[in-house]
């Protein structure tokens, strides 16, 4: 499948489930907790400065955004969890939001992958694994991709990653992608892995 990912644009932004598209596109969502870099990596796949705005409030968004890629698919950005300050009210309303996308999403067989970032300096956090578990027993494929790799050496990094597989991923076939919107390092690779999803049936 040809892709012109320069034909962008913010399409849809949900608040609850009864706004979910109906439209049998493929979609591809990302996943992960507040400040983990999704809107970066979203605007570096995307070739833009800004489509994805980065919030100076981590934890404020509440809503999916849905972002239609040349008509023919759909990056769908899942509100960022794990923040402290969120308050109780709030969290329910992500973990709502959050869990009909998959359980009440009214073309389930559309979703063809999700993107689980991590921030490769500080590893999985609780909730990390907790979303990570949750993906494995509702057998929804995914990746993982490690977030802000510029921002440690290369020793460091080969560190990080062997302690991500070794402690978090031994024995499994869980697919990890390096990723820096910075340098755009793991840019193609992840792009790849996306459309080979998008591309099956």
């Amino acid at each position: 499948m040809k892709i012109n990912v320069n034909n962008a644009n913010i399409a849809l932004t949900v608040g609850n489930s009864k706004q979910f598209p109906k439209e049998q596109r493929p979609q591809v969502a990302l996943s992960g907790r507040s400040n983990v870099g999704k809107s970066s990596l979203i605007n570096t796949l995307l070739g833009r400065k800004s489509l994805a705005r980065v919030s100076s409030s981590p934890g404020k968004t509440i809503t999916i955004n849905y972002y239609d890629i040349d008509k023919k698919m759909f990056l769908v950005d899942l509100p960022g969890y794990g923040y402290a300050k969120r308050s109780m009210s709030s969290k329910r309303v992500w973990s709502t939001l959050a869990e009909e996308y998959f359980t009440k999403n009214p073309t389930p067989d559309s979703i063809k992958l999700v993107i689980q970032l991590i921030d490769i300096r500080t590893g999985p956090t609780d909730d990390d694994i907790m979303m990570i578990n949750w993906l494995i027993d509702t057998e929804v494929e995914f990746i993982v991709v490690a977030t802000k790799t510029d921002k440690l050496s290369k020793t460091q990094l080969a560190n990080a990653l062997s302690d991500l597989e070794e402690n978090y991923f031994k024995g499994t076939d869980i697919e990890i992608i390096p990723f820096s919107s910075v340098t755009r390092d793991g840019k193609e690779k992840l792009w790849g892995r996306i459309l080979d999803a998008v591309a099956s049936n």
